[in-house]
């Protein structure tokens, strides 16, 4: 069994071929562990291993390894689905809110932002295969989803975020990463004078076609860690 500074060393590896083939500094896409069920010990692994950021999925399990000083020497995400109730628990604490779909998540995040008289760095996530089990915006709705969200001065959006629907054939999500690259092109162009950042999208399965596609940000969690144990 690979560690997982092995496993880190093989996936950057997996990147920069990626990126070569796309034409592409690889450089410039960040790696972020998903360390969902995963503990502190491996986290601090990850860090010691020169993992670029670690991404956490629920506020209970990201509070409790905070902790542990699970994350020391990496910037922190949160990549999971985000309740309103749960907003207080993440803003303020992550560099970066990865999963921001619905007005009123945005809003409640102002709130909370504003209070701590801080601001938080969001990706706009959008539902791009249309699924009623996923959260995010639509696809025709992000871009004006983006407009207003310029107007909440506690908030800054940097880039897109996206999870495709599973597909069975290989190469089966280029479609969709190829769509949102669209509109993360489109708005940071004619909304945010091309200053977006972070095109988050790709995962332990596919992240070499996000690349391809033009992701600046891959999400992997079990060609890092392993596969979850849920229980």
């Amino acid at each position: 069994m690979n560690s997982i500074a092995e496993n880190i060393r093989a996936i950057r590896s997996r990147m920069a071929a990626a990126a070569e083939a796309a034409g592409r500094d690889p450089g410039e896409i960040l790696l972020v562990g998903a360390s969902k069920m995963n503990g502190a010990d491996a986290c601090r692994a990850a860090v010691a291993a020169g993992i670029d950021a670690l991404g956490e999925n629920r506020g209970q399990e990201m509070t409790a390894k905070l902790a542990e000083s699970a994350y020391d020497g990496a910037p922190l995400h949160f990549i999971g689905h985000l309740q309103r109730n749960k907003v207080r628990q993440v803003v303020g604490t992550v560099s970066l809110i990865h999963s921001v779909g619905s007005w009123p998540l945005l809003e409640e995040i102002q709130r909370q932002a504003e209070r701590r008289e801080l601001t938080q760095e969001v990706l706009l996530e959008v539902n791009v295969g249309g699924e009623e089990s996923k959260s995010g915006f639509a696809p025709e709705a992000v871009y004006e989803a983006a407009e207003r969200a310029k107007a909440l001065g506690n908030i800054r959006v940097r880039g897109l975020m996206t999870i495709p629907p599973i597909q069975r054939e290989p190469h089966g999500n280029l479609p969709f990463f190829a769509k949102i690259a669209r509109l993360y092109v489109d708005i940071s162009r004619n909304l945010y004078d091309n200053e977006f950042t972070y095109l988050s999208m790709g995962m332990s399965d596919d992240f070499e076609d996000a690349i391809a596609a033009g992701a600046t940000v891959v999400r992997v969690g079990s060609a890092i860690f392993g596969h979850r144990q849920y229980h």
